[in-house]
């Protein structure tokens, strides 16, 4: 049966679909030696390629679920050729996985890695509504008014960020829940009131808390990987 050239990549466990389109743009997957469009399908015999790699649709492998702790310095790439420093490589699963969305080179804490695109799409779809919890360090002095304006939104990349929940913790440090994932979002936010973040940690994705050392990971419990498909049963995918 023919399938889409970004689900077929999914599948495989080589990226998720968002990643495969991103691919597919930059010109870096063929189809039997030809650079698809995005929603190009694969059919049975065809001889796909990434980066002159060939892809080839393995048997149904166990889906893997890690929970990492991120240091500050890990890239979160599969692209190993690029970065040095990327999760893949500071991992070294024996399994092919790839992140769950991202945390910037200078940020930590938790991210899910996984061989499941589906879930991926899940979680990153911004409209589904999950949350990610946060603990900032600014470089000065915070009071009511940046925590209102934080949690009210802050223009952006050309938009506004929605609403969310912000609670001060210490004389520079607040509390951030978002459900959004824009690029560098703390940051930029941070930015415009006209602070600069010197620490920012990931401390909860949805139902699952960070409870490891930095640098650490391990597996989904088999409640908390139930409770997550739970939490994501409604959820849109990010692709048709």
């Amino acid at each position: 049966m023919a399938t889409r050239i970004n689900k077929y990549l999914s599948e495989v466990g080589y990226c998720s679909r968002r990643v495969a389109d991103r691919l597919i743009e930059e010109g870096k997957v063929t189809i039997n030696g030809k650079i698809p469009e995005i929603g190009t399908k694969v059919e049975e015999g065809d001889y796909v390629e990434v980066d002159g790699q060939r892809i080839k649709k393995l048997k149904k492998q166990k889906n893997i679920y890690l929970i990492f702790n991120k240091p500050v310095g890990i890239v979160c790439t599969t692209d190993i050729k690029v970065e040095p420093d990327n999760i893949i490589e500071f991992i070294n699963y024996p399994i092919r996985i790839f992140p769950v969305g991202r945390l910037d080179k200078m940020s930590e804490g938790l991210i899910f890695l996984t061989n499941d695109g589906e879930i991926v799409n899940k979680i990153l779809r911004a409209r589904n509504n999950h949350e990610k919890e946060y603990i900032v360090n600014v470089n000065r002095p915070i009071n009511k008014d940046f925590i209102q304006r934080m949690s009210n939104g802050v223009e952006i990349l050309e938009t506004r960020t929605k609403n969310c929940f912000v609670e001060q913790l210490g004389l520079k440090k607040f509390k951030i829940i978002l459900t959004q994932g824009l690029n560098r979002q703390i940051r930029r936010m941070c930015e415009t009131l006209g602070y600069r973040v010197k620490s920012l940690k990931r401390i909860r994705i949805m139902n699952i808390k960070l409870d490891l050392p930095t640098g650490k990971y391990r597996e989904f419990t088999k409640e908390e990987l139930f409770e997550l498909k739970e939490l994501l049963k409604n959820s849109s995918k990010t692709f048709d």
